[in-house]
């Protein structure tokens, strides 16, 4: 009860114990023996004491198919909409709504098109009931997104079209999701409306400054050099759609978000005729104008200072081309005896895992049907939306806060390259979608799963004392991976597996800073990363769905946490201690469970189910958040509650059908007046024994800074959360594992016998058998 001690009083070196080769490192390490003299005359040697490797993560430090898709029956439920499926949901869509149907990829505002098609999940109970209790399965349909430009009242419809593969109906969901039609303001930009704009920008409005613009920017009318960047929200209320767009220099086969020349034009877009689209506001190098004329005008009166800002375009320090030759190849991971997961159609297997996994074409990387050793965990587990808010003292840094989903992270989605994204030896997949086209297109290599030896044991122990043993098992992961380019930033999702029923859900941020031109005070809100550039700081944050079912549908919710408490020393009751100990506490209603960001919550939170384990204590899975996320956006501002999502780092509340989303890709285009209010879900419900959900905030602050340039790294920009059994089992589950090592004193640790990694040098003689490389190809939108 009173034990209190440091390592240091023992000797961190002198228990130093041999390393495993192949547990507690890389089979091919190199090991480094210490020598030492503790408690002894003569100096002793500890073999194996260091070990040193190079080893691939897996991961892309920074951004740059083999399996065929089908669908066997147990994974139709959530597969994506195959190719077949999406054509056949668009030709019953044309069928059903008319010849003034227009392909999205070259739709007007006026027009009506089907801007999106994708797979409509299935009710829940309609699917445990075909999984569990072989009901049939419920019916296969397709969510499809259109916008009606053409109506007298402009508006955004929700059909959901079935059953698959023949459709026969369509059912307009719109006034039953969200209350009421969806205003046609709120829709995403095709990019279509963004290529009109374009056009207005370089052909009407730009030749208005043509003086000033060649003096600061290399300007020619009809030439190339320049290009536009989008930003968001569209306005400062509901009902607007005026996009601020900055002008960049248009570096070729480099980044052009780093080369901002100072200019960013306010364009009014939401008249059904581009003809009618205006410049409301000018901003140039600092200072505000009514148009590009009268900056025109001020330029040749002497009265604009002008920065001259070299375009840069022959080389330099945006381009991702190294300039140094290839080195010796990097470290490979490879399976000496074939994968030991299978990938079928959208179900994958392993001797411990099995799910199903898909792409939102908006809210990106999904997970069904999460089972360890058999035994369903999650029903759900997927992102949601991801949120990056922005300052500076340009209008659009000081303005934008992006909701990826209104764009839509899977839709931009981008191939993986194997051996930088993805192991090369990994299994990768395709994904085929449906968005501003009619035609399905196909995205190559969007997914890939590989096994990971992480180089780290996941658990042993060498046992110096009374007797002599080592055991232990290698940290071997099985690693689900999707990656978004959101025009600059690269975003990795993964989603990885243990052996010992852990699951991890982690985002990296890589690619390039969205960049502002420096002037003026610009260092209060950034650093300076090039001579005229700022790097703005910015937050970026990801929110997760986590639909655990520990061991079944009732779950209930705890809290446990430390106290020290004072107590009489029983046998010197003269004397006092402060005693650590437990504190418990159910939490009974969605208030409870809802922590605010940056606000203290328990150490130790878990689900629970009404079982218990052999101990007595209730099955249970914990959430265990690793973030370090910015502040979240006051609620006193007018858009706070497009991102009300971001005011919890974890709120758990009761699973509703009517609550399938924390967000919409509507929010972003009208947050004044959101499609999806999150903060609505927690109503004060009662969470216990109830079908719950754990809804999960993860992300971090990012002030950008030299080393961001030309691209931010994933080291030390990784966040996310663990799902980690709580007495969910009654000991450590690899014990069970076929990877499981162990020997003692007296037995031949070199034989294949006693120990299988002593097999390798047989198992492994030869390099694998490589595929040739492949490229997905660059995806077109």
């Amino acid at each position: 009860m009173v034990s209190r001690y440091t390592d240091r009083d023992f000797g961190v070196g002198k228990f130093a114990t041999p390393l495993t080769r192949g547990v507690n490192c890389p089979y091919l390490a190199t090991s480094v023996d210490w020598h030492f003299l503790l408690e002894s005359q003569a100096p002793r040697t500890l073999h194996d004491a260091l070990c040193m490797f190079e080893q691939n993560k897996g991961l892309p430090l920074r951004s740059p198919s083999d399996q065929p898709w089908t669908h066997p029956d147990q994974s139709q439920l959530f597969a994506d909409l195959s190719r077949e499926e999406l054509t056949t949901v668009m030709s019953f869509l044309t069928q059903q709504l008319g010849p003034d149907l227009v392909d999205a990829a070259q739709a007007r505002p006026s027009d009506n098109c089907v801007f999106s098609v994708e797979l409509q999940l299935p009710p829940k109970a309609a699917a445990l009931a075909h999984l569990d209790r072989g009901s049939p399965p419920p019916a296969r349909e397709a969510l499809a997104i259109v916008f009606f430009g053409g109506q007298p009242q402009p508006n955004v419809t929700e059909l959901v079209v079935g059953p698959l593969p023949q459709p026969s109906y369509m059912r307009d969901v719109t006034v039953e999701r969200h209350g009421g039609p969806l205003p046609y303001y709120r829709r995403p930009v095709l990019l279509r409306e963004y290529l009109d704009i374009d056009q207005m920008i370089f052909d009407r409005e730009l030749p208005q400054a043509a003086g000033v613009l060649h003096h600061c920017c290399s300007y020619k009318q009809g030439g190339q050099k320049l290009l536009t960047m989008n930003s968001a929200p569209r306005g400062v209320q509901s009902g607007d759609r005026s996009t601020w767009f900055g002008i960049y220099y248009n570096i070729t086969k480099g980044g052009p978000y780093l080369h901002p020349v100072g200019l960013e034009l306010l364009v009014d877009h939401k008249a059904l005729d581009p003809a009618d689209w205006t410049v409301q506001k000018v901003f140039f190098q600092g200072r505000y104008y009514e148009s590009l004329a009268q900056l025109e005008e001020q330029f040749e009166a002497g009265r604009v200072n002008v920065v001259v800002i070299p375009d840069d375009g022959t080389g330099g320090f945006w381009s991702l081309k190294s300039q140094v030759p290839p080195g010796p190849t990097p470290p490979l991971q490879f399976h000496p005896q074939g994968p030991r997961f299978s990938v079928q159609g959208s179900r994958v297997a392993s001797s411990l895992w099995t799910f199903s996994f898909g792409l939102g074409a908006f809210s990106g990387p999904r997970v069904f049907d999460i089972r360890f050793q058999g035994e369903r965990l999650a029903y759900e587990i997927s992102l949601q939306e991801a949120g990056a808010v922005y300052g500076g003292n340009t209008p659009a840094a000081m303005l934008t806060r992006y909701m990826d989903s209104g764009f839509g992270m899977g839709y931009f989605a981008t191939p993986l390259i194997r051996g930088v994204d993805c192991p090369y030896l990994a299994t990768y997949m395709d994904w085929h979608f449906v968005v501003e086209s009619q035609t399905p297109k196909t995205l190559h290599d969007a997914f890939c799963v590989f096994e990971q030896n992480k180089g780290l044991p996941l658990r042993r122990h060498h046992s110096d004392f009374l007797s002599h043993y080592f055991g232990g098992v290698a940290q071997t992961v099985l690693v689900f991976r999707s990656v978004s380019t959101m025009l600059n930033y690269d975003y990795v999702w993964d989603m990885v597996f243990y052996p010992n029923g852990a699951i991890e859900v982690k985002l990296h941020a890589t690619g390039y800073i969205s960049s502002a031109f420096l002037f003026g005070a610009a260092r209060r809100y950034g650093n300076q990363v090039g001579e005229h550039t700022l790097g703005p700081i910015h937050t970026h944050s990801a929110h997760y769905k986590v639909d655990l079912d520990v061991g079944g549908l009732e779950n209930w919710v705890w809290a446990e946490d430390m106290a020290f408490v004072p107590t009489a020393i029983p046998w010197s009751p003269e004397h006092q201690i402060q005693r650590l100990q437990v504190t418990r506490k159910q939490l009974e209603t969605e208030e409870q469970a809802a922590f605010p960001l940056g606000g203290a919550s328990p150490r130790y939170l878990y689900l629970a189910s009404k079982q218990s384990n052999k101990w007595g204590h209730p099955r249970g899975y914990r959430i265990q958040t690793v973030s370090f996320a910015g502040g979240p956006m006051p609620q006193n501002s007018p858009m706070e509650r497009a991102f009300s999502w971001g005011r919890y780092q974890l709120a758990i509340t009761q699973r509703k059908e009517t609550e399938p989303s924390s967000s919409s890709i509507f929010n972003q285009n009208d947050p004044w007046t959101p499609t999806v209010d999150f903060s609505d879900f927690i109503n004060n419900e009662t969470i216990a024994g109830k079908d719950l959900v754990a809804w999960v905030t993860a992300g971090f602050l990012h002030i950008p800074h030299a080393e961001d340039i030309p691209n931010t790294v994933t080291v030390g920009n990784g966040v996310g959360f663990f799902l980690r059994p709580y007495n969910f089992f009654d000991q450590e589950p690899s014990m069970d594992s076929a990877d499981s090592i162990y020997f003692r004193e007296g037995q031949d640790a070199g034989s294949c016998e006693i120990n299988p990694l002593a097999c390798l040098p047989q198992a492994a003689t030869c390099a694998p058998d490589l595929p040739v490389f492949s490229h997905g190809g660059y995806p077109e939108y």
